[in-house]
């Protein structure tokens, strides 16, 4: 059986079949550390699960907001034309909090907080804290964990 385990204190994700690790990727959490509520900008700890994934069929680079492609790819000259934003690019596992008052339901529900895993440009950093609360990868890890995952495979966060 698949499954995922993000350790937020070392910056990874690592990727298990049948409990053994086969692959660790390095990824970027939160800035602001963990913490479950709405609004709060922090990567949320506990069992989830992957509840949707999107992007099968889009480009290397491809533009998402709001979970709907854009039609951009991302470059340079694309992020110098909009400095603020916040890219979440190639590939989006969407994930659901499994434990009820930890990170499911009311006021810290992770899917109604809208957390990912997705992509991000090649210029920002792995390994380093600097999300909105998603758990960011660069292209190529997040397509490798897209063919390596389904829906309903669980995720581990821990801090």
């Amino acid at each position: 059986m698949r499954s995922l385990r993000v350790d937020v204190a070392q910056q990874r994700l690592y990727l298990l079949n049948n409990e053994q690790v086969v692959n660790t990727l390095s990824c970027s959490t939160a800035r602001l550390g963990v913490g479950e509520h709405k609004g709060s900008e922090q990567t949320p700890r506990g069992w989830h699960c992957v509840r949707a994934m999107v992007g099968a069929n889009q480009p290397r680079g491809a533009v998402y907001v709001g979970r709907r492609p854009t039609g951009e790819i991302w470059s340079q000259v694309l992020a110098d034309r909009y400095p603020d934003r916040d890219w979440i690019l190639t590939r989006i596992l969407w994930l659901c909090g499994m434990e009820p008052g930890l990170n499911r339901l009311g006021e810290v529900d992770s899917m109604q907080r809208y957390i990912y895993i997705h992509g991000t440009p090649p210029s920002e950093p792995m390994g380093v804290p600097r999300s909105h609360g998603c758990i960011r990868l660069h292209d190529d890890e997040i397509i490798e964990l897209f063919s390596f995952v389904s829906p309903g495979t669980k995720v581990l966060i821990q801090a």
